[in-house]
């Protein structure tokens, strides 16, 4: 009967595909805005900033894979 007190919460995906969306967009901006910053800095700076975007860049593949996964699950009526 305690555990009748802590029921989950029902999983609600119907605004994922939207929420990639939005992260994708944030990453390529934080990418831009990285390569911007580039031309000012000197040599480990430029090495910092080009490992991270690296990372970005491999983390924007996740994020469409998860993205195209998602918006099947979608369409699919998450069955």
């Amino acid at each position: 009967m305690a555990n009748d007190k802590y029921q989950p919460k029902p999983d609600d995906r119907s605004d994922n595909v939207e929420k990639l969306q939005e992260m994708i967009h944030n990453t390529i901006d934080n990418m831009e805005e990285a390569e911007e910053t580039m031309e000012f800095s000197d040599g480990e700076q430029r090495e910092n900033i080009s490992r991270k975007n690296e990372k970005r860049r491999q983390s924007l593949e996740g994020m469409r894979e998860e993205l195209k996964d998602e918006a099947a699950a979608q369409e699919n009526q998450y069955e």
